[in-house]
């Protein structure tokens, strides 16, 4: 029973994951200030989620402008600088919102603190004179993934993935672990490195996926 407990969770995460495609341009200078934009494009079917059961303050997914300055309100050094949202048709016949937002951060801890406010999926240290951001974007699984539901995933995601990118104040370079993926589309070295794939292929990724940038 336990078993199959986790496949459903699973299942359901990796459909809602499917239906969001998320991009994120990173801008670092050389006093650790910089901006972060934010693309979000999520399918109606998703958004509503957030409006079941009396929830409609609290979406899913934060796509509103109220949503934004609602959790930068508690993060010190980080402001919002522009939002935009609009609709757009998408590949599966439905509609997408599309929200577009630019933060500035005065310093490295304010942007890992809206990247992640645990602290356990993105870090940034310094190691002999370099600069490593660690981003987590997908934990192991341990069981196997039904070939069915992978063939799903992929059909639902269809026009939707992962857009990370960072312009360093320095050539950098993008590692990813593991390093076998065959269909992330990567720029691994240079001023700006970038790493993309499509959602339907990143969450049947089995042994989880971690992108490390150095600079």
């Amino acid at each position: 029973m336990k078993r199959i407990m986790y496949c459903l969770l699973f299942a359901s995460l990796a459909l809602m994951t499917s239906c969001l495609g998320a991009a994120a341009d990173i801008v670092m200078r050389a006093d650790g200030s910089g901006s972060i934009t934010l693309e979000y494009r999520v399918s109606q079917m998703l958004e509503s989620l957030g409006r079941l059961d009396g929830n409609e303050r609290w979406p899913a997914i934060p796509t509103g402008k109220a949503d934004f300055e609602r959790s930068l309100s508690r993060i010190p050094n980080l402001r919002l600088s522009s939002f935009s949202a609009k609709e757009a048709p998408n590949a599966m016949g439905g509609k997408d919102l599309i929200t577009k937002v630019t933060l500035d951060f005065k310093d490295p801890a304010a942007l890992l603190a809206f990247l992640d406010s645990t602290g356990s999926r993105a870090s940034l240290v310094q190691k002999d004179g370099k600069n490593i951001l660690r981003l987590v974007l997908l934990d192991p699984v341990k069981d196997a993934i039904d070939a069915d539901l992978l063939s799903l995933l992929r059909e639902v995601s269809a026009g939707y993935e992962i857009n990370i990118s960072l312009t360093a104040p320095k050539d950098a370079t993008l590692s990813v672990i593991p390093p076998a993926v065959p269909a992330a589309r990567i720029v691994p070295q240079g001023k700006k490195v970038s790493f993309a794939m499509d959602m339907g292929e990143l969450v049947s990724l089995k042994d989880g996926l971690i992108l490390e940038i150095v600079w």
